[in-house]
């Protein structure tokens, strides 16, 4: 009976730190008017951070709106992209297109199915005007304000595209367009400035 107990405590309390309740509800029309802006480095810059080689391969701004919030806390990854931001802009800023999709997490990338079985617009649209990111906080204030970021937050965020080379040689490398998906279709986002949209 204890242990049914501790484990309804445990659930409600997890529940209380990651849900943020229920995102907001906007009227028809898109939110966010602008693609993202990025501009590559020539050559790349490239300096240390937490015992990791950072490669600055482009300037980078994104805004956006918040559509699913990831956050990690254990592993290589975690210690430096502690929050993963799924992003979309034009017409995935859009109450009317987003009513009409079911989107959710996966570890390090998200997925969308049509909710009706009809899609509100076409997959290639879909995947041009939305992005998960992976959020590297360039200090400790930018790390607590990504992790306050909430579903249905308009952002306005900008910093570098990167790629990080850990101290095992491992490369975690970001994509440089909007339009792939799958494994290395994320965009690695060293960030200096966030700002919430009004």
């Amino acid at each position: 009976m204890r242990a049914v107990i501790f484990i309804s405590f445990l659930a409600m309390l997890v529940a209380a730190v990651f849900w943020d309740g229920p995102e907001p509800h906007f009227p028809p029309g898109v939110l966010v008017p602008y693609e993202p802006d990025q501009e590559a480095f020539e050559p790349p810059h490239q300096w240390q951070f937490k015992g990791s080689q950072i490669t600055a391969l482009a300037n980078f701004r994104v805004r956006a709106r918040v559509l699913l919030v990831g956050h990690y806390w254990m592993g290589r990854d975690a210690a430096l992209s502690p929050v993963d931001l799924t992003l979309g802009w034009r017409l995935m800023s859009n109450q009317e297109i987003l009513d009409g999709l079911h989107l959710y997490r996966m570890r390090r990338a998200y997925a969308w199915t049509a909710r009706d079985g009809r899609l509100p617009a076409s997959q290639d649209e879909i995947i041009a005007h939305s992005a998960n990111m992976h959020m590297v906080p360039s200090t400790d204030e930018l790390a607590a304000r990504l992790r306050a970021i909430k579903g249905g937050d308009l952002v306005d965020i900008s910093g570098y595209l990167i790629e990080i080379k850990f101290a095992d040689n491992g490369i975690w490398r970001s994509s440089l367009m909007r339009t792939d998906t799958g494994n290395g279709g994320c965009e690695l986002v060293w960030v200096i400035g966030v700002k919430k949209l009004e």
